[in-house]
């Protein structure tokens, strides 16, 4: 596996495990608390929080690699995981307007993916 390759998927498991921690703080925000506090400091924002802080610190670090080009074609992969999560863990219903989005970001990205710049 080339370098290139491998720092990519180190910088989409960053993107990956940043939806994660949306989807928790999505979660955390349904939910009701007794005070401001409890609202910002319970495990589920916390954990979120140092998902994000770990995805950050991953994407920086496959930068390393990763020219700054592919970095934001990388990351909009993240709005495919969105929908799926969505999806799959708050019952959002997809429609032909999510699918054709979907197909665009997907078609870019295969499109860059095959030097068609």
């Amino acid at each position: 596996m080339s370098d290139l390759a491998l720092f990519s998927s180190i910088y989409l498991f960053g993107v990956f495990i940043s939806a994660v921690s949306q989807v928790l703080l999505k979660k955390a925000a349904q939910r009701e608390y007794p005070s401001v506090i409890k609202e910002y400091l319970n495990p589920l924002v916390l954990t979120a929080y140092t998902i994000f802080f770990a995805a950050t610190l991953i994407v920086i670090y496959s930068y390393k690699v990763v020219p700054l080009s592919l970095g934001p074609i990388l990351e909009s992969t993240s709005y495919i995981y969105i929908v799926v999560f969505g999806v799959v863990f708050f019952g959002e219903r997809m429609n032909l307007r999510k699918l054709f989005a979907l197909a665009l970001i997907i078609g870019g990205i295969l499109l860059y993916s095959w030097g068609l710049r």
